[in-house]
């Protein structure tokens, strides 16, 4: 069953600039699709659409049937309970004036009808915040601890821990590992492919590096110039039939 559909979707800027041009895709439940595709290609522009922060007037977008942006005040609210975002940028998205705990917890603090599966027992909130940085691999005593306390790599999990922490249908990866080096790059790739496996959540993961991509995802959509420009699951990347731009996206990127 497809959980979200982008059908025939356009954005254009001033001066008639194409970000998006007709863009088709559907994401199912439980699957990892991965937009590959250089800066300018219209990755970002993409994931604005889909949150419904940015308006499209062409086209389609919808989440469990239901079309995106929402107009009403209750679907907006709804909405956000099954759609989350990660950044680039952690330390953004994280108060520098909280401890950590508290970021933690406001998802579920604003949505407090949700019990996620996770939770047993009548735990306090900063127990539950404790819980969710174990959950991403964190020490629970981090939760006292302030953002400007915590590495790049710290700061990305916890953004993980808070955006899973309500359970989310969709979960929308905007070059989540771009600012990090090396070796926290695997271990955040590593931990959103362990998540995914154990929640079943869709998961929507945008990168310019094709090797992540290959990595966490079972099918790739590449966009060249806000167009897509080939589609396929992961054990079709070395067709022949591999557009041109595809083709010169794995042998920039060297995958064995």
């Amino acid at each position: 069953m497809s959980l979200l559909i982008i059908d025939e979707v356009s954005k254009n800027y001033a001066n008639r600039v194409k970000a998006l041009e007709r863009i088709s895709f559907h994401v199912t439940e439980g699957q990892c699709v991965g937009i590959v595709g250089e800066s300018g290609s219209g990755k970002s522009t993409l994931a604005q659409l889909i949150l419904g922060l940015e308006q499209y007037k062409n086209g389609k977008i919808l989440l469990n049937g239901e079309q995106i942006p929402p107009k009403k005040r209750s679907q907006v609210r709804q909405y956000r309970k099954s759609v989350q975002m990660i950044f680039q940028d952690s330390t953004s998205t994280l108060n520098p004036k909280l401890p950590i705990w508290k970021s933690l917890i406001e998802p579920l603090d604003n949505f407090k009808e949700i019990t996620p599966s996770y939770l047993s027992g009548d735990l306090s909130r900063k127990e539950i915040a404790m819980l969710l940085l174990e959950m991403v691999g964190l020490e629970k005593q981090m939760a006292d601890r302030y953002p400007s306390e915590l590495s790049g790599g710290q700061k990305q999990r916890v953004s993980i821990a808070r955006a899973i922490s309500i359970e989310p249908s969709l979960l929308i990866c905007d070059e989540p590992t771009a600012s990090l080096d090396v070796t926290v790059q695997v271990q955040i790739l590593e931990l959103l492919k362990e998540l995914q496996r154990k929640t079943n959540m869709s998961i929507l993961f945008i990168s310019h590096d094709i090797r992540a991509v290959t990595f966490l995802c079972d099918k790739m959509i590449v966009l060249k110039g806000g167009s897509i420009v080939d589609e396929f699951s992961l054990e079709e990347l070395y067709s022949k039939k591999r557009d041109s731009y595809t083709k010169a996206l794995i042998k920039a990127a060297a995958i064995d």
